[in-house]
């Protein structure tokens, strides 16, 4: 029998803390990260290897990364985000083995985020993936404001389509929709997907990057599994953002897209509990409760009626 499996990628220790302004200890950054492994996640976005100028949070990102890898669970991966080949570089010497790049849909945004226009964007990468291929590393890519620009308004599914083909052709293997500033609905998750199709992009190279902004992520997440999507971001305790996007806060938490996807019965290998001890740990470190609903209320056992994972 085949087991309908999603894949839940985890965000939280790159861009869940990449916009926190107190400063995180590495000792606690690794915490997280072993935190998140023993919850069965197997693909954790663990820093970024960005300017220390441009995100102070992520400055450790090269001691951090071989902590992580040398004492990493079997079959965990840890992508990096790699804005250029000196970021390359960077992880290259600190162990990486997968990486994400980053655009967007819209010029207006990739020149706030980057500095550079989406065309830019795409030929500052094309060495980048082309290195990371011929190291058999595995490569993802981001397609951000696929929703919606806070600069541009409304972005159409063709447009963010195009530049997902581009990074393809460019060497990535999958790559990710994200709707940075939360103004996604379901029918635009269902139009990503159609527009995809059509230009021949397999389900399997497809994910998407959700914020609960606006209270839809998880009815997006719905819209995309009924479309064929298995793959999801996520971030355990709900933090994140984006720095250069106005109004972009809150990314899908990941212990409210475990509890629906254990509750519509999909296999992914995660389990709750866990997840809620690393949402709990890094909300302490953060200073602040944790204020994501399953993170609230706990998840719930059907046999008995009772709340479980409770804080």
């Amino acid at each position: 029998m085949t087991v309908d499996r999603v894949r839940i990628y985890e965000v939280g220790p790159r861009d869940g803390l990449q916009h926190e302004s107190l400063p995180i200890s590495t000792d606690d950054k690794v915490e997280f990260v072993k935190r998140l492994a023993a919850a069965g996640l197997r693909e954790i976005e663990t820093t970024s290897f960005v300017s220390a100028r441009a995100i102070p949070q992520l400055a450790d990102a090269d001691e951090l990364l071989p902590r992580v890898l040398s004492g990493q669970a079997t079959g965990v991966r840890h992508p990096v985000l790699v804005p250029n080949l000196r970021g390359f570089e960077r992880a290259k010497a600190a162990g990486a083995t997968a990486l994400a790049v980053f655009t967007a849909a819209t010029d207006a945004f990739t020149r706030r985020n980057i500095g550079m226009t989406v065309a830019e964007s795409l030929a500052a990468f094309r060495p980048v993936l082309a290195e990371a291929a011929a190291l058999g590393w595995w490569r993802r890519a981001y397609v951000s404001t696929a929703f919606g620009c806070p600069f541009s308004g409304c972005v159409p599914a063709a447009k963010a389509v195009d530049v997902a083909v581009a990074l393809l052709d460019l060497g990535a293997e999958e790559v990710c929709y994200g709707d940075t500033i939360g103004v996604g609905v379901p029918s635009q998750v269902d139009a990503l997907v159609e527009a995809s199709l059509a230009r021949a992009i397999a389900p399997d190279r497809i994910a998407f990057h959700f914020h609960d902004t606006r209270g839809t992520g998880l009815a997006n997440v719905t819209a995309g599994l009924r479309a064929g999507i298995r793959g999801f971001d996520a971030s355990t305790g709900g933090t994140g953002g984006c720095p250069y996007a106005p109004g972009a806060s809150g990314n899908l938490a990941t212990e409210d897209l475990v509890y629906l996807l254990d509750g519509l019965g999909y296999e992914h290998g995660v389990s709750l509990a866990g997840v809620l001890d690393a949402a709990r740990f890094i909300a302490g470190v953060l200073g602040r409760p944790l204020a994501t609903k399953v993170g609230q209320a706990g998840g719930w056992d059907p046999d008995s009626g009772e709340a479980t994972a409770r804080p």
